[in-house]
């Protein structure tokens, strides 16, 4: 059984910055890439940021470069999501994924989380 449960979103002004984490437990090894996606309110869900957990071949949207850093700590089965910078935007529900392809796809993931809203006010 695999668990990934994700914290640290809120409210926070346009320009601000928010860290997410991600905690995983359970059989990590099936987990091999993590990935942040989110979903606004009418939208479909988009990706956002990938990476190995060693770190390695991080990647990320267009509209996050430059802004969101991903990360990984291995000792601590966490993944986080340090976002600058912030834009309304960015108001979204940010999910934590795990799995196996090195794909922006989200239905190449197969454990998500339950989601952490992030709202940027103007």
């Amino acid at each position: 059984q695999v668990q990934l449960v994700e914290s640290g979103g809120g409210l926070v002004q346009a320009g601000g910055s928010l860290r997410l984490s991600c905690a995983a437990s359970g059989r990590t090894s099936n987990m091999v890439i993590m990935g942040w996606f989110r979903q606004a309110p009418g939208k479909e869900r988009e990706f956002v940021a990938r990476t190995f957990w060693s770190g390695v071949l991080t990647y990320y949207a267009d509209s996050v470069k430059g802004r969101f850093t991903i990360s990984t700590d291995n000792a601590k089965n966490t993944v986080f999501l340090q976002m600058n910078s912030l834009k309304p935007e960015d108001t979204a529900v940010y999910f934590c994924a795990g799995g196996l392809a090195l794909s922006v796809d989200p239905t190449n993931y197969n454990y998500w989380g339950q989601g952490t809203q992030v709202t940027v006010s103007s």
